[in-house]
């Protein structure tokens, strides 16, 4: 079902939107965001140094360990540290933050891998960066479906913008909604906070006027009787549409909507560039 709303309210329905936009941008163009990415280097178990970040990197059993050099420092969770540090066993999307002077040197596991990925407010991306550009925003793209729980969450295997590599997911549910008529699903995946659900989701759009590998739609807690609002308006570039750097998770198979989603971020004008 599409909410609509009297013509009085359009007004603040657009600046509610613009103003959720400006967080977006402001987020992805922060000194330490994913704009500022200047490398993705992954890591075994032989010591490598990388040009965008001190010391020298390695990882085994016992999870990921620096040395730095005579004079070099990271801070590490608000403590200084030099010589070797370990930062041990990362969880599975999980991650620790080191600074190295204005720079972020972010440490990470993703897909199983140990990764080191340096984070430098001057990167080029970043300081060139311009604005995504987007749909006008349209109450007809807010959509009220109805979240069904399965019995268990299903781990859902979904591949990534790197190739090769996968991501698991423990999926909740499923949302069931309706767009002009038509009977339509999403996977979702846990969101960021109780409750909250993550839908990953390519459509008709995808590779014309947005990015063609995935978007991503964040929902507020489905109310007790199962009923959630979608807002395609709010439809988000994942970071990968912007740099290769990222590592982004695909949506599953079922997420392939056959419509065009003619709502939210289309595809990064760096995308286009490059």
């Amino acid at each position: 079902m599409t909410v609509q709303l009297p013509t009085t309210d359009l007004q603040a329905f657009t600046q509610d939107w613009l103003e959720w936009y400006r967080g977006q941008e402001e987020r992805l163009a922060a000194p330490h965001g994913f704009l500022a990415l200047t490398g993705l280097h992954w890591l075994d178990d032989r010591p490598q140094r990388f040009p965008d970040a001190p010391g020298a990197w390695r990882t085994d059993a016992a999870g990921v360990t620096v040395v730095l050099d005579d004079g070099e420092e990271l801070i590490v969770e608000g403590t200084p540290v030099r010589g070797e540090h370990r930062f041990g066993v990362l969880p599975e999307r999980g991650g620790v933050d080191a600074v190295w002077g204005d720079a972020v040197i972010e440490v990470a596991k993703r897909g199983g891998h140990d990764i080191v990925r340096p984070r430098h407010p001057d990167a080029p991306l970043r300081t060139a960066f311009a604005g995504t550009p987007a749909y006008a925003p349209d109450p007809r793209w807010v959509v009220t479906g109805r979240y069904r729980a399965f019995d268990e969450p299903r781990p859902t295997t979904v591949g990534a913008a790197v190739e090769g590599l996968e991501h698991v997911y423990d999926a909740p549910g499923r949302v069931e909604f309706e767009l002009d008529g038509r009977p339509l699903a999403l996977t979702a995946f846990p969101g960021h906070g109780p409750g909250r659900l993550l839908v990953l989701f390519t459509d008709a759009t995808s590779g014309v006027t947005t990015y063609a590998a995935n978007r991503a739609l964040s929902l507020d807690p489905p109310a007790a009787d199962g009923t959630v609002v979608l807002d395609f308006n709010r439809a988000t570039n994942l970071p990968c549409a912007y740099t290769d750097l990222a590592t982004c998770p695909l949506p599953p198979v079922e997420n392939r909507l056959p419509v065009a989603i003619e709502a939210g971020q289309k595809t990064p004008l760096e995308r286009d560039r490059a």
